[in-house]
């Protein structure tokens, strides 16, 4: 078993910037793969970036160039600095750890932009 518990969400004016964190415990060497999605009210949750234990990353069209998702596999975490921030990107954000058979999934933090 893998717990996630994200911190970082919060309230942000258009333009600005918001840091998010995942700390992973339990079965914590067993993860490979980590990543962040996020869901909007109304809309199906959508993948933001993912990260390998070796730090190769990938990104969602729409964040590419204002988000960042980086990992220190000695402290079980991954972060998603999130910059230039726009009000479309309001949505809960879930983090997530996969381990050869199972995806976990965090239980999500409130991102709010305002215009």
């Amino acid at each position: 078993q893998v717990q996630l518990v994200e911190s970082g969400g919060g309230l942000v004016q258009a333009g600005g910037s918001l840091r998010l964190s995942c700390a992973a415990s339990g079965n914590r060497f067993s993860i490979n793969d980590m990543g962040w999605y996020r869901q909007a009210p109304g809309k199906q949750r959508e993948l933001v970036a993912g990260i390998t234990r070796g730090g190769r990353s990938n990104y969602a069209d729409f964040v590419k160039g204002r988000f960042t998702i980086s990992r220190d596999n000695a402290k079980n975490t991954v972060y998603l600095q999130m910059n230039s921030l726009k009000p479309e990107d309001t949505a809960v954000y879930y983090c997530t750890a996969e381990t050869v058979v199972t995806l976990y999934w965090g239980q999500g933090t409130q991102v709010t932009v305002s215009s």
